[in-house]
């Protein structure tokens, strides 16, 4: 448990390096040109490319069990912290309180942004899938 607890915690640290360089490419140069779900529409297939890859790489790196149970931990601690770090550059960043940040979740850029991020977390255990 404790490679997948490692593993969940560099998955998140390295996607989220990625997402916060293409986040503010995203907030600087694509929204204005397109709009918001625009916006978010052009970054997922690219985000979610990287982050595939990022996971395959991480569970070479880190050896990581293909059992359904460290993989999902590792899916899930990854979320989890994710989910952390959106917030606080929401409110660190962007000057957003929680509220206003969980409100942002309304809007449809938002969802899809949050869907690839349930994604993100499954893609250990559904590379472990395909693996087999």
């Amino acid at each position: 448990m404790a490679v997948s607890l490692r593993a969940g915690v560099a998955y998140f640290a390295l996607v989220f390096a990625i997402g916060f360089v293409l986040g503010t490419i995203r907030v600087l140069v694509v929204i204005p040109r397109f709009g918001d779900t625009n916006a978010v529409l052009i970054e997922l297939p690219v985000m979610l490319a990287l982050s595939w890859m990022a996971c395959a790489w991480i569970v070479r790196r880190f050896a990581v069990p293909p059992r359904a149970a460290e993989r999902l931990m590792m899916g899930a601690l990854a979320f989890a912290l994710l989910m952390l770090g959106e917030v606080a550059v929401s409110v660190f960043g962007f000057g957003r309180t929680v509220a206003g940040h969980l409100a942002t979740y309304q809007t449809p850029g938002a969802q899809l942004g949050l869907a690839a991020q349930v994604a993100f977390a499954l893609f250990p255990w559904v590379q472990r899938l395909l693996a087999r």
